[in-house]
């Protein structure tokens, strides 16, 4: 009953009846990471969502910790420094979700090239000062151009140049959310999925005191108090301000959507992830990441105006995609039927780079002429011929445009905001996910500051950078080797090595609980020893309520190990089923909402009926 279905009663009990300091609405990566501090903290602590944690945009990002290399470009050093540092402490407290995993960024003679090669290195030394690891085994290095090929293979050898490696990581988006989840739930916390906000409460001074909501699993609506009213609710923001009736909201969001697509690693093998400009001179860049046995690829950046709570792969996502990655890797010839899987999702971005931008990425582009004076002088310096403070004044100098930033989504600020509305209620919004940490301390700060003025109440803050998620109690400097030892209490309870090694991967310091349900469940049958202990665990202590929570967010089978996917469906079904107790209709109805999660995620429509 650790977070369970039972313990969701218990909290719904429990908001009905209390009055909270603070009521987050909105269960991502922002909203996790926020209910973590302030249930730590000692705050009475409610947060709702309106599906599964995670679900919107924080389940469908591309899966990086990622350190903003191209923002140097800009030699936007502040922002870059926040972010690798950032990503220094979530590596600290989640030591078992990020994972290091140097990227490759090769470089091509072509028409609007983010990078040379020598302004790539110079961009990777300070990005290595940043992050620091000067000097040691994640330092950066480059490639010629027979050492990239002979790595990559497969990559285009027209125009290229050569290439950098330097240090980026890994992530398991979707595990970090209800890591944190769980985290703040041990900690006391009311944490519910499936709780969808319909109003804004009010007090007699007309300040927000709470929301309606409706349980999406029973269908009550009723109340739930709180001092202070949080909306962190991503894309979505604008949405919840405008509910509130004592506001005259003026929509602050754009989204843009950003497009994944997942295919077998021997149809597109890469040793390493890479990132590379489109070559289509359109000043994005595209990712191609292994995973499992599989490569995935992306994104897009759009701007997107339909249902937020479904943003879907089109034929002109795809036909991008494949034209800049069949470009990059020509032998590759990669079409619509090799497509295994896919995700779309949303990035809940400020619209506009003047905004309350708390928190870093209010840049604008560097004019070309300018860009070219920092290049030329910093040769300069590393002949010699003119002086360090020849090279400050230059950066000091730099002269920006902002011609794009209108029309191109692609320049919106990934920067965050933090508003407070004449009614008290507080919004935070934009953000990167590796910002998320900060972007929960900025909230928090008000939230504690409301909480003293306004109710004589007073809480010191959590140090957040020291406080694990749930399963992050490992030591960060010994991810690999405590890991190993957890795998091992795995194999020695009978699952085979590379079962083990996953789950203790996926579950960090969590694994034992896992592998101690080895001996309390019967393996079920059209499911592997580990996958059954996986899925009672995401049942017991992960709030998985529907098949889609444990396939594609509790782990990444559907998204990742597709091959398998179709022969666990109905067990997995069965036995959520049998856990639950669902009647034939609810199964039906949960059966019909996962087939159209996997058509949608195998582009069945765009493929056609003959497909799968």
């Amino acid at each position: 009953m650790v977070f369970s279905i039972e313990r969701r009663k218990q909290d719904i009990k429990a908001l009905k009846e209390e009055t909270l300091d603070v009521l987050i609405i909105g269960g991502g990566i922002t909203g996790a990471g926020t209910a973590l501090q302030a249930s730590a903290s000692g705050l009475k602590t409610g947060l709702v969502e309106m599906q599964d944690f995670a679900e919107g945009t924080s389940s469908r990002s591309t899966k990086l910790v990622h350190g903003g290399l191209r923002y140097l470009k800009n030699f936007d050093v502040e922002v870059v420094a926040d972010t690798v540092q950032e990503r220094a402490v979530v590596q600290g407290i989640a030591p078992h979700i990020p994972k290091a995993d140097p990227m490759i960024l090769p470089i091509y003679d072509e028409p609007g090239s983010t990078f040379s090669m020598f302004s790539l290195k110079v961009a990777m030394d300070l990005y290595d000062q940043l992050a620091n690891v000067t000097g040691t085994k994640y330092a950066n290095y480059t490639l010629t151009k027979e050492e990239v090929l002979k790595r990559v293979p497969q990559l285009k050898s027209d125009g290229l140049l050569g290439a950098g490696v330097y240090l980026d990581y890994r992530n398991n988006d979707a595990r970090l959310v209800i890591e944190n989840i769980k985290r703040a739930a041990a900690d006391g916390g009311h944490m519910v999925s499936r709780m969808k906000v319909v109003g804004i409460l009010h007090d007699e001074n007309n300040k927000a005191s709470g929301a309606t909501v409706e349980d999406l699993l029973t269908g009550e609506t009723f109340d739930i108090k709180a001092r202070v009213v949080l909306n962190s609710t991503g894309p979505w923001s604008d949405t919840i301000r405008q509910m509130d009736d004592k506001l005259d909201a003026v929509p602050q969001m754009r989204p843009t959507k950003g497009v994944h697509l997942v295919v077998d690693r021997e149809k597109l093998h890469v040793p390493q992830p890479t990132y590379f400009d489109t070559g289509k001179n359109d000043g994005r860049m595209v990712f191609v990441i292994p995973r499992e046995e599989k490569t995935y690829f992306g994104t897009t950046d759009t701007d997107y105006t339909g249902d937020f709570a479904h943003p879907t792969v089109t034929q002109e996502d795809v036909d991008y995609l494949l034209e800049v990655v069949n470009n990059r890797y020509p032998s590759a010839d990669i079409k619509l039927d090799d497509i295994e899987s896919s995700w779309a999702g949303l990035r809940p971005l400020i619209s506009s780079n003047g905004g309350s931008d708390y928190n870093g990425g209010n840049s604008k582009p560097i004019k070309d002429e300018s860009f070219d004076k920092v290049i030329s002088t910093i040769e300069q310096f590393q002949k010699g011929e003119v002086d360090r403070y020849t090279v400050e004044d230059v950066l000091k100098n730099i002269e920006t445009g902002n011609s794009e930033s209108e029309d191109n989504p692609s320049a919106v600020s990934r920067g965050s905001a933090l508003d407070i509305d004449e009614d008290g209620l507080i919004t935070v919004a934009g953000g990167k996910l590796t910002d998320y940490r900060k972007m929960a301390i900025g909230a928090m700060k008000a939230v504690i500051e409301v909480l003293k003025n306004d109710f004589n109440v007073t809480y010191e803050l959590i140090d957040s950078a020291n406080y694990p998620v749930s399963g992050g109690e490992i030591n960060p400097q010994e991810v690999d080797e405590e890991t190993d030892k957890l795998a091992q209490l795995g194999v020695e309870k009978g699952l085979s090595e590379s079962e083990a090694t996953y789950l203790a991967h996926l579950y960090g310091s969590n694994a034992p609980k896992v592998f101690a349900l080895i001996e309390e469940v019967e393996q079920i049958e059209g499911l592997t020893l580990a996958d059954t202990v996986s899925l009672r665990y995401a049942m017991d202590e992960e709030m998985a309520l529907a098949p889609a929570d444990f396939l594609i967010r509790r782990t990444n089978h559907m998204l990742f190990m597709r091959d398998t996917l179709d022969g666990i469906i109905e067990p997995v079904i069965a036995e959520m089923a049998r856990y639950y107790g669902w009647t034939d209709e609810a199964k039906a109805a949960h059966t019909v909402k996962l087939n159209t999660a996997i058509a949608e995620s195998d582009l069945k429509k765009l493929k056609g009926d003959g497909n799968r």
